[in-house]
């Protein structure tokens, strides 16, 4: 034990002297490091500007450790904390051409790993971190801050504009709280791979650039069970224009009434115009220029802040994706998917489907996603204060809902391939796929690729016979009998449940009352449908299903047909059709099982399946590839095609 201890020590210092060199930025004072060689390299002659440390507040303090931080933005990482051996595990080649880099500029450069690691200086970047607060599940937080993350700084590209540059996972910044600043090999992973799925997919993101990983262990507790386990520290280089965040305004809020918390920077009403300004200057130009009066531009601001946020949230939902900790820290102020946690894709069908384990009470499950981004968008409203008129301010938050809405129908229609003409049994027709989807455990994003199968109507051929082959296969997609009995399991405790139920046999005017709620309405949903798989078998659930099937998809090809009204030739609407249904509805999105492969593959040190998960994901529409994992010597026993539907076992997977 002596020895490890002494040998990590060692390579700690090695990595230090060797590597990096220290010396004090004049106008600062500030201890940082930079490499001793000089920028000769296309990573070393990035062209940093870092706006966002010239134009904002920036704590300055020598003050050692974690400590609130009052009237500053940003504040100085004084040292950098080199990782042990960092070594490459992946480069994502668009993702590096933002910065107008290529994956060889990278690799081809001995020291690429320090440098996109946080372990050596960048030349021309500043390392710091950022501060904001949150609401964290409801309830305000205080500060937060960049507990795990560095700015480096912003990159001038010359043909992609303005980009920030972050590395997470790089060590302990003033907004460390608790923590040791490091992320892992598995969670970086899941951030890397997601980050770069979701821009493949069309939805605004943070990108990952690359990911290292090291021979520095962390102690980490990954199933949440009290049982810790060393894992290996990894960092992600990030991308965004910006990861200014909703919590990024409320370090201004004065104590909230119920934890007594307050912002470290509160009552700062000057700098909260002064974030402001820098956010509109910068990443809103037009409305800049448009607006001559404060309050009108900063009301247009936070409008568009609401579009971008509606609209994300229905790309979203017409994925199955789910944030998992959709928190006002983690909510972005240029409407980017933000902070890759425990997220999820569903797999089957299910509108109360949780990513996060430690989310217990749903108040992030996918159903909820839409109400919870308006929730935050009032706490930034809230948070801006004086900048907003309070009555226009709720106006634009009435708009939210029927913004959302109207997103996610124009989506919903082009994955069913209804482009021609909106009709008002659209939102029907949808709402009735979903719930017959949810009933049968279908699986989201197979389900919807196959609806592109279904035949276009044709006079004079039999129905049944027409849908039967694809009805056959979307009903390989459903579940078993024995799955969807586990999954219409009351989650109510034994003895609330059965009070409820004693309750409806002694006081049925109080049971009435009862369950009308939420909670308990859904439980009873539960038990209706439990009840009814329980006196059914396999052979009659699999005959009704279909039933159900063939009636939906009778009733959709009805309504295709309508799309054709004689004016266009019919074979460039079915081919329109077939067009837009195969780039909206995707072949394959990041499942947990997959992540899971990967990560068990990279724990054991081959890195293969990572690369080769990035390259299916980068082209997520395509049938080009063949999606079965890797066979690798290092490769998991548990591994299964990219899109087949998800084995047993990826329903124990556990993210938290």
């Amino acid at each position: 034990m002596l020895f490890h201890l002494f040998r990590l020590k060692f390579d700690l210092f090695c990595a230090s002297e060797l590597c990096l060199t220290q010396y004090k930025v004049p106008h600062t004072g500030c201890l940082l490091m930079e490499s001793s060689q000089c920028g000769s390299t296309a990573l070393e002659r990035l062209p940093f500007n870092n706006t966002a440390l010239n134009k904002l507040p920036v704590d300055d303090s020598k003050e050692p450790g974690c400590r609130t931080v009052p009237a500053a933005c940003f504040s100085r990482i004084r040292a950098l904390q080199p990782l042990v051996r960092p070594t490459f595990v992946a480069q994502s080649q668009s993702a590096l051409a933002l910065l107008d880099l290529t994956v060889q500029d990278v690799l081809s450069n001995p020291l690429g790993p320090e440098y996109l690691s946080g372990s050596r200086l960048l030349p021309g970047s500043e390392p710091a971190a950022h501060c904001y607060c949150g609401h964290q599940f409801g309830l305000f937080a205080g500060q937060l801050g960049d507990g795990a993350v560095m700015y480096l700084g912003e990159v001038e590209s010359g043909t992609h504009g303005r980009w920030e540059v972050q590395v997470k996972g790089a060590g302990v910044t003033p907004y460390s709280r608790d923590g040791d600043g490091r992320k892992v090999l598995r969670s970086s992973i899941r951030e890397f791979l997601c980050s770069e799925a979701m821009a493949a997919l069309g939805i605004p993101s943070t990108r990952a650039a690359s990911l290292v990983t090291s021979d520095l262990y962390v102690s980490r507790d990954p199933l949440n069970s009290g049982r810790r386990v060393p894992e290996r520290c990894s960092v992600v280089l990030r991308l965004a224009p910006s990861f200014i965040r909703f919590g990024s305004f409320e370090i201004f809020l004065g104590r909230d009434d119920f934890s007594g918390l307050q912002g470290p920077s509160a009552g700062r009403h000057d700098i909260r115009a002064q974030l402001l300004d820098y956010v509109i200057e910068t990443f809103y130009p037009c409305i800049q220029q448009t607006h001559s009066n404060r309050k009108n531009r900063n009301m247009a601001f936070f409008r568009e802040v609401m579009m971008r946020t509606a609209k994300l949230v229905a790309q979203w939902q017409c994925v199955g994706f789910c944030h998992g900790v959709l928190n006002t820290d983690n909510m972005s102020i240029l409407g980017l998917t933000l902070d890759y946690g425990p997220f999820g894709f569903m797999d089957r069908f299910d509108p109360d489907f949780v990513c996060n384990t430690s989310d217990k009470k749903g108040r992030y499950s996918y159903q909820a996603q839409p109400s919870v981004c308006r929730w935050n968008l009032a706490r930034l409203a809230e948070a801006l204060g004086s900048e907003l008129d309070v009555a226009q301010a709720g106006a634009v938050l009435d708009e939210f809902t029927p913004t959302y809405e109207a997103f996610y129908l124009c989506i919903m229609r082009k994955k069913l391939g209804l482009v021609r003409k909106e009709e008002a049994e659209d939102r029907e027709l949808i709402s009735d796929l979903l719930r017959l989807m949810h009933d049968t455990g279908a699986d989201f994003t197979n389900t919807f690729r196959l609806l592109s199968r279904v035949p276009w109507p044709e006079e004079g051929h039999s129905e049944r016979a027409t849908v039967g082959q694809v009805v056959d296969l979307i009903l390989e997609q459903c579940a078993s009998i024995e799955e969807l009995k586990v999954a219409n399991k009351p989650t109510m405790k034994d003895r609330e449940l059965a009070m409820i139920l004693s309750m409806a046999q002694t006081n049925p005017v109080m049971f009435g009352m009862v369950a009308d709620t939420p909670g308990v309405s859904q439980q009873l949903e539960r038990m209706g449908r439990l009840k009814e798989l329980l006196e059914t078998d396999q052979d009659e659930l699999k005959r009704k299903q279909r039933d159900d099937w063939i009636r939906w998809v009778s009733r959709y090809r009805r309504r295709l047909a309508r799309e054709y009204d004689g004016t266009v030739d019919l074979s460039l609407i079915k081919k329109e059709r077939l067009s837009l249904m195969n780039s909206t509805n995707p072949r394959i999105v990041l499942r947990n099982y997959i992540a899971q492969n990967a990560i068990q593959a990279a724990e054991k040190g081959d890195f293969s399946e990572v690369n080769r998960v990035l390259k299916v994901l980068e082209k997520p529409y395509s049938d080009a590839f063949e999606l079965e994992p890797s066979d690798g010597p290092n490769a998991s026993e548990l591994t299964v095609a990219y899109d087949m539907k998800p084995p047993a076992w990826a329903q124990r997977i556990c993210i938290t």
